[in-house]
């Protein structure tokens, strides 16, 4: 398995200063929330900066989170006292919970893994009868990398760049290939929205006046427009429950 604490330098830094991924982390969380509300049981497969913990064990009564990164989970108990939910140290390709989930929610974490496939297919089984799986990547095709392949920035638009690298990404899906991983282990989507339709780049943003209340009209109009989005969230439910 790799050494996740070797890629978890990124996730320990100030997330203060990370605008776009502080806006997608802090806006789908109540995407989950407004369509299913309050849940007996949910699992979070990573931690990250740890953004949607306080969203998601707020709204369940059992919250529980999967993390390989050791310096990530140190992190995250250090800076948040007022946990009370269980932090599992495992890597999501072995981890065997204890328990089925009414929810699970695999946020930003399939562009990651080795083999997407696998992860899917093993925490099928950790689903409740009529659970739900909810997963957030970044899309591949959005506007801005749209953008940047018609101006030749990017040979191709699967292509990852010096940040995904960073982030340890080995992939980027887009919504055709992201169905494509969900119908060939078990699921079907009940739910397929976007994630911040994004129209010019970060520093032309950055010199709006009203730099927020855009921001938040971005996310707001993204929900119908899933394939021209920065990311992507999907509700699924086993194909043959």
């Amino acid at each position: 398995m790799e050494d996740l604490d070797a890629v978890s330098g990124k996730y320990l830094a100030d997330k203060t200063v990370e605008i776009e991924n502080d806006l997608m982390m802090n806006w789908y969380p109540k995407r989950i929330e407004a369509r299913i509300g309050h849940v007996g049981s949910l699992l979070e497969l990573g931690l990250g900066h740890g953004y949607t913990v306080p969203y998601f064990a707020a709204m369940t009564d059992h919250h529980e989170v999967v993390e390989g990164s050791p310096r990530v989970i140190a992190h995250f108990k250090a800076n948040n006292p007022w946990y009370r939910g269980r932090l599992a140290e495992g890597y999501f390709e072995t981890y065997t919970p204890e328990r089925r989930f009414d929810v699970i929610v695999m946020g930003f974490v399939l562009e990651h893994v080795d083999d997407p496939r696998l992860i899917l297919s093993r925490y099928r089984d950790f689903l409740a009868p009529g659970g739900k799986l909810y997963v957030a990547v970044p899309n591949a095709k959005s506007l801005n990398r749209r953008y940047g392949l018609e101006m030749g920035m990017i040979d191709d638009i699967y292509d990852l760049n010096a940040t995904d690298h960073e982030l340890g990404h080995k992939r980027n899906y887009c919504r055709d290939t992201l169905r494509a991983d969900i119908e060939a282990t078990g699921y079907r989507s009940t739910l397929e929205e976007g994630i911040y339709l994004k129209p010019l780049p970060l520093a032309v943003l950055k010199t709006l006046d009203d730099m927020e209340a855009n921001l938040q009209a971005m996310l707001k109009v993204g929900v119908d427009f899933p394939d021209l989005c920065v990311a992507l969230l999907f509700e699924l439910e086993v194909a043959d429950a």
